[in-house]
């Protein structure tokens, strides 16, 4: 039986060959864990084959075209789909409206948290592209999370050196709860700004009650 991380390694190193634009495009499918290929990375600059700062930005910059093949794909697969079928599913016409104005106003926080979750990180891109997120926005806001993490994974592996492969479960116990934490403060973000919203309006309304008198 094929071992899947064994598979995945030497998938990894046959683009090692490729140098920088090996690391790019091994990002760009999906289903190669950056958990795997960043801290491996990292340890090829320890080994002296790579520079750091080269990886960083190739690593950035396929974390980027990686999740787009997904956007894409939610984007003109599953939103033609949802518009034609969603109805046997329970999915009104109304909430896909209502998803792309969410979208429009927080897609590119969304876009943002979700790349700190494990486990959401590759999948949030599905419902960006559903929603019809710009998607310049969406590559935006992906990239700005992406190259932190980007280079805490390869410093890490660079640092680590041989046991370069502990870094994806050391590191991923400590993404999640910033992940958890950027969704908390977005939702008493839009807690306050409705409560904002609701006096405001039950101010108009009193004054506009109190001239009618």
């Amino acid at each position: 039986m094929i071992d899947i991380e064994e598979f995945i390694l030497s998938l990894a190193e046959a683009f090692k060959s490729l140098s920088y634009l090996g690391i790019f495009l091994a990002l760009c499918i999906e289903f190669v864990p950056a958990e795997i290929v960043l801290p491996l990375a990292g340890y090829w600059v320890y080994q002296g084959d790579m520079l750091l700062i080269g990886v960083v930005a190739a690593g950035s910059l396929g974390g980027v075209a990686g999740p787009l093949t997904l956007y894409w794909l939610g984007r003109y697969g599953g939103r033609p789909f949802l518009e034609r079928y969603g109805k046997y599913f329970f999915i009104k016409p109304e909430a896909l409206e209502k998803s792309d104005r969410f979208f429009e106003k927080h897609g590119g926080f969304v876009a943002f948290s979700g790349r700190f979750i494990p486990g959401i990180r590759t999948l949030i891109s599905i419902p960006c592209g559903l929603a019809k997120m710009n998607v310049w926005v969406f590559c935006m806001y992906t990239f700005l999370a992406i190259t932190p993490i980007t280079f805490v994974y390869v410093y890490l592996g660079f640092y680590l050196g041989e046991n370069w492969s502990k870094v994806g479960s050391l590191l991923d116990g400590y993404l999640l709860p910033v992940g958890i934490g950027f969704i908390v403060l977005f939702v008493l973000y839009l807690w306050v700004k409705g409560r904002r919203n609701k006096v405001k309006s039950q101010s108009v309304s009193a004054f506009l009650n109190k001239n009618k008198d």
